[in-house]
């Protein structure tokens, strides 16, 4: 494969076909949380997009300074670490920049640092093999995919808002049969990259 299209196959798989929030439910919990207002998604999108971009561009080579070490069983909290530096980054710069946002997101966050969708994807470029420019493109496009995934549902629960859902299923019933639809519709890109 060409390098193009290993930039190109790996942007739609992490985007469409191996989203980690609506294929791998990683990172559910901000998906849930934070999908309210597409001006919170689009906040805490970026805010991914970055953290995912930094860790894996770090970790990739703590892995590999772990390993010269034959410590790699630290992995996981060595990775952790890192990530909690980055959110610790963005929750600074937001609250001096962007107080609104930094309102809006609230406790979601600070809960980047426990995203499993931000250690899984650290953790998947050490055990797919991946190199270090190719483990940072695909993080970036892990936290695109992400942030379609946020952005795409904050507009189906404005929807759901305006309909006229029986009252049973308001809130919390109604929110996880639409993300349940949501994540199955993207169950039809299986199979094309």
């Amino acid at each position: 494969m060409t390098t193009l299209q290993t930039i190109v196959s790996t942007l739609l798989a992490a985007v469409l076909t191996d989203n980690y929030v609506l294929s791998r439910s990683l990172g559910i919990c901000p998906f849930l949380g934070v999908s309210k207002k597409l001006s919170s998604s689009v906040g805490m999108g970026a805010a991914v997009i970055f953290v995912m971009g930094c860790a894996a561009a770090v970790t990739w080579p703590v892995y590999q300074l772990l390993s010269l070490l034959d410590l790699t069983y630290l992995r996981t909290v060595a990775f952790i670490l890192v990530i909690a530096l980055f959110v610790q980054l963005v929750e600074i710069v937001m609250k001096r920049l962007l107080p609104p946002l930094y309102k809006t997101l609230g406790v979601y966050l600070p809960l980047i640092t426990t995203n499993c969708a931000v250690l899984g994807v650290t953790i998947n470029n050490i055990d797919d093999g991946y190199g270090f420019g190719l483990a940072v493109w695909n993080a970036v496009c892990v936290g695109i995919g992400f942030t379609l995934a946020l952005v795409l549902f904050a507009g189906v629960r404005s929807r759901i808002e305006e309909a006229d859902v029986p009252e049973t299923f308001k809130g919390i019933p109604a929110t996880l049969v639409a993300a349940s639809l949501v994540s199955l519709s993207f169950s039809a890109f299986s199979g094309m990259i």
